[in-house]
């Protein structure tokens, strides 16, 4: 395993030797966004056929039902 990280590092001083010494990059011309420019637009149209909606109040009678609640007795109830 040592003998293999070894190997590795020796591979990997050579590669940045190789890329530091044996590339040289020289810039040529200036670089430069792109011109943009925004003309005024248009959104679309559309045609749609809805149903019609009537909304109104009326009176009505609702009957509910009553509730009979009994509380428990004083003596009922366990004390805490």
């Amino acid at each position: 395993m040592k003998l293999g990280a070894i190997i590795a590092g020796v591979v990997l001083v050579a590669a940045v030797a190789f890329g530091v010494y044996m590339v040289d990059i020289d810039q040529t011309r200036e670089g430069a966004l792109p011109t943009v420019s925004i003309d005024g637009g248009t959104l679309p149209e559309y045609d749609a056929e809805v149903g019609d909606v009537e909304v109104g109040e009326r009176d009505i009678t609702v009957t509910v039902p009553t509730v009979d609640v009994e509380s428990p007795e004083e003596d009922a109830v366990a004390s805490n």
